[in-house]
């Protein structure tokens, strides 16, 4: 296995593929990692490392596919087409199901719908595909009352806003999302990989744990019939094998909103870096008053499914707390290998990290190396 750390970094940025490296050669099992950052919209750090893996190499994106989606859901609410405060139902009736016409978008995009999953779990057809998800969803009874609590909607989140989406507009988000953010721009981050582009594509490999952490693994698995078990599929007759998932072509080619993007860290990042500044001779596509509102905290405390405190604004990840040395406005999403992609409007950083291994511990949310990695970015953005 070969852990040279390729690419490019700007004068200044020496200290982070330093640090990339230094990481990576404690790994003795990581097949490949990518890492890009843009500051203030311009590329300034395009590091890749391991066999056969390229800047160019795309591989699946889990959750981060959640920050692309949620990206179109900002802009229709800047443009006036969506109202954060209107109930769901008035946009998608059958939503008001089992005493859920109430809920708001905005509630809807901070988690706190109850609707994790279904009884009995979906089928990966299902979860491939986000319009029979949302058929499923608004059947379903809640499970917390919604708008009291909340709990990620692990892989269902993106099917039921973009069922809203679907409703006002007449088109998916993956449709608009191809039409306003990655054809104008020229991302590598696909919601519905082409099959053109399946040779590019990488697919993922499990994690390969240590004794201790098979222990830890162990101890902190959760019960058949819990909230988290459903959030996460394991309801179903046939528990979802997230790697499993993440290979799945099915999966790749329709682009599940809530876990099925395919990209490397240059595509992300550079969403990244057009939604907070200019980029290609392009203005921002986020007006700061609508970051503001999609960043911050909109329910505090533990979330039901993680126990994550403060874990959302809308639809993206509140981070500051997990970074200190980030902006209380920063946005963005981590994905189930371990990778993470934000963007922090007080530096003008847009980040990227993708890795092909899920990490230890698994499940979805960052990598412990990103804390280290992205501070090594603040840190270079800061002296310049």
């Amino acid at each position: 296995m070969s852990y040279e750390v390729r690419g490019t970094v700007e004068e200044g940025f020496e200290g982070v593929r330093e640090e990339l490296a230094d990481f990576l050669a404690g790994e003795e099992h990581e097949p490949g990692a990518q890492l890009t950052a843009y500051l203030d919209g311009r590329r300034v750090v395009d590091l890749w490392a391991g066999d056969g893996t390229t800047g160019d190499s795309l591989t699946s994106l889990y959750s981060i596919t959640k920050g692309a989606a949620h990206l179109v859901v900002a802009l229709l609410v800047q443009e006036g087409v969506l109202d954060l405060d209107r109930e769901v139902a008035a946009y998608w009736p059958e939503f008001a199901a089992e005493d859920k016409g109430r809920l708001t978008l905005r509630e809807l995009l901070a988690h706190q719908a109850g609707l994790v999953g279904v009884d009995g779990g979906f089928s990966i057809e299902e979860l491939a595909d986000d319009r029979l998800l949302a058929a499923r969803l608004a059947e379903q009874k809640p499970f917390w009352e919604p708008g009291t609590a909340y709990g990620y909607h692990a892989f269902v989140i993106g099917a039921l806003t973009g069922e809203v989406v679907r409703r006002v507009t007449g088109k998916s988000i993956q449709e608009l999302y191809e039409e306003r953010i990655r054809a104008p721009y020229g991302l590598d981050f696909h919601l519905g990989l082409p099959e053109a582009l399946e040779p590019r594509w990488l697919e993922v490999q499990p994690l390969v744990p240590t004794p201790e952490q098979i222990a830890l693994l162990r101890a902190n698995s959760f019960a058949p019939d819990s909230v988290k078990a459903v959030a996460f599929n394991q309801n179903a007759a046939s528990p979802t094998d997230i790697v499993a998932f993440g290979n799945t072509r099915a999966v790749r080619a329709l682009g599940p909103a809530s876990s099925g993007g395919v990209g490397n860290a240059r595509g992300v990042a550079g969403m990244y870096a057009a939604a907070i500044g200019a980029l290609d001779g392009k203005a921002a596509l986020l007006a700061p008053e609508t970051v503001a509102e999609f960043s911050r905290v909109h329910a505090a405390g533990p979330d039901l499914v993680t126990g994550s405190p403060d874990h959302f604004g809308l639809g993206f990840e509140f981070l500051a707390d997990r970074y200190p040395f980030l902006g209380r406005d920063a946005f963005g999403h981590s994905g189930a290998t371990g990778s993470l992609a934000f963007a922090d409007p007080a530096s003008g950083v847009a980040y990227a990290y993708t890795r092909r291994r899920f990490a230890f511990p698994s499940g979805d949310g960052e990598s412990p190396e990103n804390g280290r990695l992205a501070e090594s970015v603040l840190r270079a953005a800061g002296s310049r």
